[in-house]
């Protein structure tokens, strides 16, 4: 009878994806906080092998060194990348993830390099994965204050969409119409090149690449200058106000029944300003 193959052990294989998860993922372990900071340093290094083989005489001089040192942390990185993926207790969630993603898109453009020359320069992409610095070093405060901004964002994110598309509208009327009063002679060939004329002009940055030539086109630009300064604090406003209630924190609706203030902290038993018991 031919020799049984010895079957894996699924507990050893258990072991190791936990083991490499705890040193990969945890910081609280002195080699998982030692793998992380080896990582960062890996990640500040590999960004300024690229920045600095985009000085061209760096790169006459250093090119070699620059494509071996490139290489190095791509493998580096690509390894790391396969060891998150095979220990990571759900694939598909770090796979979509934020971090996921970024630790891939920050391995693609070297492998792109061989199709397509110039792509490796988008690693400065890697600059994201600094990120991490506040899960190793657990900066916790400023996590929460992350925390803040993210959950504003979310909650302002329709009023803000539908800013930017009355806003798209705008810019597509006031390019149409420049394109009908100055026309190709005074550069204004097409409805596109228009629309973003009036994109540069509303939001006041003001490239002076195209500009209107006739008394009807300069008035219109007034106007598009005038709108631009008008609503250009209006997304700001609208996050600001987000943000401030996102951060204050949540008040019971109670009226003090002693001195009649409205609005107290969570699980409070007392009025914050005369001390008289709330729920009398």
């Amino acid at each position: 009878m031919p020799a049984k193959k010895p079957l894996k052990n699924p507990i050893n294989n258990s072991l190791i994806k936990n083991k490499i998860h705890i040193i990969i993922e945890g910081t609280d372990t002195p080699a998982g906080k030692l793998f992380d900071v080896l990582i960062l340093v890996a990640i500040v290094t590999s960004v300024l092998v690229v920045m600095f083989d985009s000085v061209l005489f760096l790169r006459l001089q250093y090119g070699r060194l620059f494509f071996v040192a490139e290489w190095f942390f791509t493998v580096l990185f690509t390894i790391e990348y396969a060891l998150r993926l095979y220990s990571s207790p759900n694939r598909r969630r770090y796979v979509t993830s934020f971090y996921g993603v970024v630790d891939l898109l920050a391995l693609l453009p070297t492998y792109l390099s061989l199709f397509f020359a110039g792509t490796h320069y988008l690693l400065v992409v890697r600059i994201l994965r600094i990120l991490r610095i506040f899960r190793v070093f657990r900066l916790k405060s400023y996590m929460q204050q992350a925390g803040f901004l993210a959950a504003a964002f979310k909650t302002s994110q329709h009023k803000i969409t539908v800013f930017f598309l009355s806003l798209l509208l705008l810019v597509t009327i006031f390019g149409s119409v420049l394109y009908v009063v100055e026309g190709p002679e005074n550069g204004f060939t097409s409805i596109p090149l228009s629309i973003y004329w009036a994109v540069v002009t509303l939001t006041t940055v003001g490239y002076g690449d195209i500009s209107p030539k006739t008394p009807i086109g300069q008035a219109i630009a007034s106007m598009v200058m005038i709108t631009g300064y008008a609503i250009i604090a209006v997304p700001t406003g609208i996050f600001t106000a987000e943000l401030t209630r996102t951060m204050r924190p949540q008040l019971q609706p109670i009226s003090c029944p002693n001195c009649g203030k409205f609005g107290h902290a969570t699980n409070a038993k007392f009025c914050d300003r005369c001390g008289h018991d709330l729920h009398v």
